[in-house]
């Protein structure tokens, strides 16, 4: 067997399809405790942020407004979220987190940290170290 170098494609495409890999895995972890990832996302923001706009909502979470008000649907439909009129502007809705979606929030978050934890467990420290400053760089990376 002989040893080849690694193009930075290569090693960037196996990264894609890893981390696409890792977010299934964690989604259908999640999806056990009630909620997707993406949904988990929408909650964290209205907890972390308190009521907002839908619109600064979509922009805090970089999706289109379309997107954004279909999640918001769902999770008021499940109860995790209400959208009332806002009282500053009638025409825009204020969203809110409610007691029944930050239960939801903390179920499925502590279900996503049990899958990641499962995950990286089979890592030791200075490899998980190793991995954090390998990732530091790519996030530098995108910073184009």
């Amino acid at each position: 067997m002989t040893d080849r170098t690694v193009t930075a494609v290569e090693v960037g495409l196996r990264y894609l399809s890893l981390g696409h890999r890792m977010r299934r895995v964690v989604d259908d972890g999640m999806a056990h405790g009630g909620l997707s990832l993406a949904r988990t996302k929408v909650l964290q923001v209205l907890q972390l942020q308190g009521p907002l706009r839908q619109a600064s909502l979509a922009e805090a979470l970089s999706q289109a407004p379309r997107s954004v008000t279909q999640s918001l649907e769902a999770l008021e439909r499940d109860g995790f979220v209400e959208r009332t009129s806002d009282p500053e502007d009638g025409r825009s809705k204020l969203v809110r987190l409610t007691p029944q979606g930050s239960k939801a929030l903390a179920t499925g978050t502590a279900a996503g940290e049990r899958v990641l934890s499962e995950i990286f467990a089979k890592m030791t420290a200075e490899q998980l170290a190793e991995l954090g400053r390998l990732l530091d760089v790519i996030d530098r990376g995108l910073e184009v």
